[in-house]
């Protein structure tokens, strides 16, 4: 398969998470476009470092999977805080748990 698809599918992704980000209210389905985004991100990563024949691609991506996991640790503790006080995970609300 010719690695320019793989691009493709990487802007197709991240295109659709984009979207997702600004068109949906759920904190939850606008977390899952974000990391839809890094998925299509770390899919271009590795298709350039196939493309040049290096590991720098590859490397950047493991890297990115370690940032995003932490992303997620925080960010599911946050949806739940805002779902216990507000009985919602609009991002809507989020803007009333400032002090």
């Amino acid at each position: 398969m010719n690695p320019v698809n793989y691009l493709y599918l990487a802007a197709l992704l991240f295109t659709i998470g984009a979207t997702g980000v600004l068109v949906r209210r759920n904190a939850i389905v606008v977390f899952m476009c974000v990391e839809l985004m890094l998925n299509a991100c770390n899919l271009a990563f590795v298709t350039f470092s196939r493309m040049h024949g290096n590991l720098d691609g590859q490397i950047i991506a493991f890297f990115t999977m370690v940032v995003a996991a932490a992303e997620v640790v925080v960010g599911l503790a946050i949806i739940v805080s805002l779902f216990r006080t507000r009985h919602s995970a609009s991002v809507d609300d989020a803007s009333l748990m400032k002090l």
